[in-house]
């Protein structure tokens, strides 16, 4: 099984005493020449309407012409401020332009009660979900788990259901999803992939139109096995090749050439496969928070995959799967709960409660040695 772990003892204590972390990576790349992206913090980023207040951000998407989906969490203001929530769904322009505003319940389908994951599709229609669990006693919100993923067009308009609230019968369940993450629509299959996430431990596929389950997987490709609880299972052992099921897939995206990358956030790794479920080779890094989400660098050959990584977001090569620098800008917030890109290169952090930020990117460069 091909591998790279970077928290066995003799690397960590290598890093922490005498290259401070990720900067071991950064200077490795500048030693080799190789160039990496650059960004710097976007502080007018974005325009909201003075008389709306947003909850938690969970998650941002970008459409084909760079406009800017943010998914926020309402009913997590608190009083008088909920008075004034904003639409869950929240569109600006390139620019931070405020678009429009819309979701929340509806007739014909179940809004999640947790908002979670938002991604616009090559079509250009909007993806979300939610990972509300039953028991975990939040305010304002309904005693029922997110198994459900919603579609609507750009301005709202709702298109299609996958899954039904409250009804997932486990990892098995070819109709229901149970928590999910986050999702991506891989155009030349027009197959929905899904970080599928909370309560199911898994990847799973459904056609994009239809909604109809193609196949599933679990970590290394392994049949995924129910463990359903609400509270998140904190790991300490970050040994190599780690478990043999996922625990808490967050995040996925998948590249132009049908490799899937898949934030297994729990244990720290971030493993790859092909877009059939063979599992590929995987990375861990277990001296930070790292594999909170994943995104790909907007250039053709999507080079780079950012992965949320504590205090900065890592940059690993797509290809090798080897860390090569971070991206930690002066006044950044982190490395937030999920990241997202536009076609520009431009990344947006979702924080929750630490709120939300753009980071603009300034091009390609060597990176300095200290």
């Amino acid at each position: 099984m091909n591998t790279r772990h970077l928290g066995c003892a003799a690397l960590a204590a290598a890093i922490a005493v005498a290259l401070q972390g990720t900067w071991f990576a950064t200077t490795a790349a500048a030693q080799n020449g190789r160039a990496l992206p650059t960004f710097e913090v976007d502080k007018s980023w974005p325009k909201l309407p003075p008389q709306w207040k947003v909850g938690d951000v969970s998650s941002f998407a970008s459409d084909a012409q760079g406009n800017i989906y943010l998914l926020h969490r309402p009913r997590t203001l608190k009083d008088p401020e909920f008075a004034n929530a904003a639409p869950p769904v929240l569109v600006f322009d390139a620019a931070g332009n405020f678009v429009r505003g819309w979701g929340g319940d509806g007739n014909g389908y179940e809004w999640p009660q947790r908002e979670h994951g938002i991604y616009i599709d090559n079509k250009g229609f909007v993806w979300l979900g939610g990972n509300n669990c039953p028991q975990n006693g939040l305010a304002r919100l309904k005693p029922v788990a997110d198994d459900q993923l919603l579609k609507f067009t750009p301005e709202g308009k709702f298109v299609m259901q996958i899954g039904h609230s409250n009804q997932s019968k486990g990892n098995a369940d070819t109709q229901n999803v149970h928590r999910a993450a986050d999702v991506q629509v891989y155009p030349p299959t027009n197959e929905l992939f899904v970080a599928d996430g909370y309560g199911n431990h898994r990847v799973v596929v459904f056609d994009a139109d239809t909604g109809a389950f193609k196949r599933m997987w679990g970590a290394f490709g392994n049949e995924p096995a129910d463990d359903d609880h609400c509270e998140i299972v904190r790991k300490t052992d970050f040994t190599a090749p780690g478990p043999q099921q996922l625990s808490v897939v967050h995040s996925l995206r998948v590249a132009h050439d049908g490799l899937v990358y898949v934030a297994d956030r729990e244990n720290r790794r971030v493993q790859m496969f092909t877009n059939d479920g063979k599992f590929v080779k995987q990375l861990i890094k277990a001296d930070t928070l790292f594999a909170r989400s994943v995104a790909l660098s907007a250039d053709p050959e999507q080079q780079f995959l950012y992965v949320g990584d504590g205090k900065d977001i890592a940059i690993v090569d797509r290809k090798s799967l080897e860390l090569v620098g971070s991206i930690a800008p002066a006044g950044i917030v982190g490395g937030g709960h999920l990241i997202a890109t536009d076609p520009k290169g431009n990344i947006y952090i979702a924080a929750t409660g630490q709120g939300l930020q753009k980071l603009t990117f300034k091009g390609v460069s060597v990176p300095a040695t200290r």
